[in-house]
């Protein structure tokens, strides 16, 4: 009987090693993909508020996105002139080091 107990304990730490390090690895890849959503909010948070700060672009349709495992940044919306349209794209490189821009935005004339 003690031999049986003993193959059980030792059964059930070597399984609860097991499940532990499989969670040790989940801790570890969920941090890495928390970490990355964070930088691309920051990213995200830094282009739009440079686009807010120029004067100059009518920032109000202006939506930033922000892919940090692409290191894509992609500016989408409508603004009134193709200069305004320019200049977001300017910001968003100026303001997203590293990152790749798209410029989606759309020419959409004021009525």
């Amino acid at each position: 009987m003690k031999n049986f107990s003993t193959a059980v304990m030792a059964l059930t730490l070597a399984i609860g090693a097991a499940g532990c390090s499989q969670t040790a690895q989940g801790v570890v890849t969920d941090t890495k993909g928390n970490v990355s959503a964070v930088r691309g909010g920051i990213e995200t948070l830094d282009v739009k508020a440079a686009i807010i700060a120029d004067k100059t672009v009518d920032s109000g349709a202006i939506d930033v996105d922000t892919y940090q495992d692409k290191k894509l940044v992609v500016l989408r919306g409508s603004v009134p002139t193709e200069a305004q349209k320019a200049k977001a794209e300017q910001i968003a490189r100026a303001n997203a080091t590293g990152y790749t821009v798209e410029n989606r935005l759309a020419v959409v004339a004021n009525k």
